[in-house]
């Protein structure tokens, strides 16, 4: 995995982007907003967030429980379902609530319902509109995959170490968490001005 491609453009969202496509996303329809932020706030995978549902949303403690979809073996070879708990603001834990009625559905013992009933498809459409909508210059960082990128270096360079950043993302390698500490431009600055203040 890289955060950079082949020609040297980066694969991620700059924080000004991020900030740009949570503006966008503001002006979206509620289920499509709260799917954007989830995605943007928890780095999970398109895939993952349409697995969520009412029962992965821990309101009073401020978490969602993600299934990681990356085929993981024990050390028999039997195939293993990974679940990673990622903190969220309290914003989208309120947004989640009063766009779904996670408390509701809970209450009701309907915990299980998706709380987006999407194709994949349709979700990738979601946040490409989105990018599109909140001007976000072409390049190969302007796809979902760009926004988990952008979680991983913003985590990075607000001081997140990396073995939680590994955990928050789901990789099962710290080598490739690690990627994120490469972070060059803008982000470098960020991070380097902490040791010079």
């Amino acid at each position: 995995m890289q955060i950079f491609d082949a020609q040297g453009r980066r694969l991620y969202f700059t924080e000004e982007e991020r900030r740009d496509f949570l503006k966008a996303a503001v002006k979206a329809p509620r289920e499509v907003r709260s799917f954007c932020s989830t995605v943007l706030y928890t780095g999970c995978r398109i895939s993952e967030a349409l697995e969520l549902s009412a029962d992965r949303v821990n309101l009073s403690s401020g978490n969602v429980v993600i299934r990681s979809l990356k085929k993981r073996k024990d050390k028999a070879g039997k195939p293993r379902i990974i679940h990673r708990v990622v903190p969220i603001p309290p914003d989208l834990v309120d947004a989640l609530d009063m766009v779904h009625g996670i408390r509701e559905l809970q209450r009701k013992g309907r915990g299980g319902e998706l709380l987006w009933p999407w194709s994949r498809m349709t979700g990738y459409r979601k946040i490409m509109e989105i990018i599109e909508a909140a001007h976000i210059s072409a390049g190969p960082h302007a796809c979902p995959k760009g926004l988990r990128h952008g979680f991983g270096i913003h985590a990075v360079s607000k001081g997140i170490s990396l073995n939680m950043v590994q955990k928050w993302l789901g990789h099962a390698q710290l080598t490739t968490t690690a990627i994120y500490a490469n972070a060059v431009g803008e982000e470098e600055q960020s991070i380097a001005a902490r040791m010079w203040s």
